[in-house]
């Protein structure tokens, strides 16, 4: 984004937020007050809150469950009840996202509940440590994810694909990168080049994949 910015300087990059189960949009930031890394406040036609895991709501800088209602939220999955009393609760749609609202109301996105990595008892949030691996030179795009270690529980593993043209980079030097924007407990133990991330028809990473590799021993961890 911050590369978009910098191309486009006399456009307004605007984040928001939504979901196809919530479409086409819960949150976006307004042009006359829009927030960097916020992806805004809810539309008038929204109610969000975070949450704690009894569905208790946080005050504000909390990370917590993202959960929503509002007109344009789905009824429930087709044929899948089971998944739609999962998902809907009290007319409240459990999202999958982690993140916190300032006091202005205004939301920011943590990570994918289901991607968060538990070492030694302390949240682990894949993104950031990501958002600092796309930013060392020839690092195409990142992606983290939680390896079982037996003491800690989790630890995080980083998968990189480069840029077109970089054979390599330094190891050493990617981590005192990462060293100087993150916490110890924060920087992956091991960090596996890879020609391409595996991704989904929405160029989303598949992370599962690579957790599987990690899992049937095709990489150590």
């Amino acid at each position: 984004l911050d590369g978009m910015r910098d191309k486009f300087k006399r456009s307004k990059l605007l984040e928001g937020y939504g979901l196809s189960e919530a479409s086409p949009a819960v949150c976006v930031n307004p042009l006359e007050k829009s927030k960097v890394k916020s992806v805004g406040p809810a539309l008038p036609t929204y109610e969000v809150k975070i949450v704690d895991e009894n569905l208790v709501e946080l005050p504000a800088q909390s990370v917590g469950d993202i959960i929503c209602r509002g007109d344009n939220v789905m009824k429930g999955y087709w044929n899948r009840t089971d998944a739609t009393e999962e998902t809907i609760v009290n007319g409240w749609l459990l999202t999958g996202d982690m993140g916190y609202m300032d006091e202005e109301g205004y939301l920011y996105i943590v990570d994918r509940k289901k991607d968060l990595i538990i070492s030694k008892g302390i949240n682990i949030y894949p993104r950031e440590i990501e958002e600092i691996l796309d930013t060392f030179d020839g690092v195409k795009v990142s992606a983290v994810v939680g390896a079982f270690d037996e003491h800690c529980g989790e630890i995080p593993v980083a998968y990189i694909e480069l840029e077109d043209g970089v054979e390599a980079v330094n190891e050493g030097e990617l981590k005192r990168h990462l060293r100087q924007h993150l916490a110890n407990y924060k920087i992956p133990k091991h960090i596996y080049t890879i020609e391409a991330l595996p991704k989904n028809a929405t160029g989303k990473v598949l992370k599962r994949v690579l957790k599987e590799e990690l899992l049937d021993g095709s990489k150590p961890c």
